[in-house]
């Protein structure tokens, strides 16, 4: 971003903490009579702050103002035809982030937009990353006519998120909220390169996880006898114990009143009674900054181990910004991974089939990195649980590390 002064990206929040911010906008009058403009010298840094394309800010300027607007992306200028007071500028910059980045649930601006097509109709969604909402543009605006024919460029990771969701879908055990949306996402959000080769290739690929995730080890059936039950409830709060063995947070001994001892068992005491995960979530976080552990690894590896049954997969999207609000390292990242290990190695066996699912999923909410998944799949490690356990694991996760490196290397390939 470009140096110079910064302000809230909503700008009616008065908080110098705010963690979103963008530059100031700034203006410059060039020209005189009938061929004066109004020249936005920063407006890439803006528009990378809004992860939106340039040009959207300034056709809404043209559309509000009703002035044509010109764009030259290679020497990086943007115009709007007339001479105009940068304070109104600022003003409709406020209107556009209000009607086309502003998750209309959470009010976050961590969302992309997004192009969904039934028939001959078109819409655009707010897909928030960080409540998982998805949200409609008003289609009345004139800037919607100029986003359908302009799409928003994916880049390589988000190719791959949209031709994971059809992996992430495949074989039943879908949220109800998304079953009928993914599928058009999957077809509609790269926009004009729908009928790319590459990426009928590559949804194609992630199709076929589905059928090659369905490993089979006999000794990974679930036993689901009340006696195995309890020693599976038995082992998990001595995994909770050995969460905190050896660290650096608070309470790291076997002490069942460490605050991850405390956690691990106040979230398996009232996980039985929940009607709404998502509400749930939020109490979760409540009682991890109550504990005042929220920014500890240590708590999202007792999370994943503590919060999942045998239904993960309709379960995972109610938790993904939970996940997301306290993951904000590698090493939270692998803590999670270490969590994943420890759930099913130790809790629910029968998830063992969905790793690959469940790692998608992460994935496509960027809660994990594609750099620190491969590491992880390509090392076993008895940090976690056994290294039998650590192995078997990872077999389970290769056919979503084989679709992310093939995916990698045909996305190469088509950019050269």
């Amino acid at each position: 971003m470009a140096s110079g002064p910064t302000v809230n990206i909503r700008r009616d929040v008065d908080d110098k903490f705010y963690r979103y911010r963008m530059p100031l906008l700034t203006t410059k009058i060039e020209g005189k009579g009938n061929g004066i403009k109004t020249v936005v010298p920063n407006m890439s840094d803006v528009a990378r702050a809004l992860s939106r394309p340039p040009s959207y800010p300034t056709k809404f300027f043209g559309c509000e103002l009703g002035a044509q607007t010109s764009f030259d992306e290679k020497n990086d200028r943007y115009i709007v035809n007339g001479a105009h007071d940068p304070n109104r500028l600022r003003e409709l910059l406020d209107h556009f982030i209000e009607k086309f980045v502003l998750c209309k649930s959470c009010k976050n601006p961590e969302t992309d937009l997004v192009i969904l097509k039934s028939g001959r109709n078109e819409e655009i969604i707010r897909d928030c990353k960080a409540c998982g909402e998805r949200t409609d543009v008003d289609m009345r605006h004139k800037l919607t006519t100029f986003i359908l024919k302009n799409p928003p460029v994916k880049s390589k990771k988000d190719r791959k998120r949209n031709a994971g969701t059809a992996a992430a879908n495949v074989g039943g055990g879908n949220s109800p909220t998304h079953e009928a949306g993914d599928a058009e996402v999957a077809d509609a959000a790269d926009g004009a390169e729908s009928d790319d080769e590459l990426t009928k290739k590559i949804k194609a690929e992630a199709a076929e996880l589905n059928t090659d995730a369905a490993i089979t080890d006999e000794g990974w059936v679930a036993d689901t006898s009340p006696e195995a039950v309890k020693q599976r409830m038995k082992a998990l709060e001595g995994s909770m114990a050995a969460a905190v063995i050896g660290g650096d947070d608070e309470g790291s001994d076997e002490d069942v009143n460490s605050p991850y001892s405390q956690l691990g068992r106040w979230v398996e005491e009232n996980r039985g009674d929940v009607e709404d995960l998502k509400t749930f979530a939020v109490d979760v976080y409540k009682k991890v900054q109550d504990l005042g552990i929220e920014k500890k690894h240590k708590a999202v590896l007792v999370l994943m181990q503590a919060l999942f049954t045998d239904e993960a997969v309709t379960e995972i999207r109610n938790y993904l910004p939970l996940f997301k609000k306290m993951i904000s390292s590698e090493r939270h990242q692998k803590a999670l991974l270490g969590g994943l290990e420890r759930l099913v190695g130790l809790m629910q066996p029968s998830l063992v089939p969905v790793v690959p699912k469940l790692l998608m999923e992460f994935y496509q909410a960027d809660i994990l990195e594609e750099e620190v998944i491969t590491q992880w799949g390509t090392h076993v490690s008895k940090k976690y649980v056994d290294k039998e356990t650590s192995k078997r694991v990872r077999k389970a996760s290769e056919p979503f590390l084989k679709w992310l490196e093939e995916a990698e290397d045909d996305e190469d390939e088509d950019d050269e």
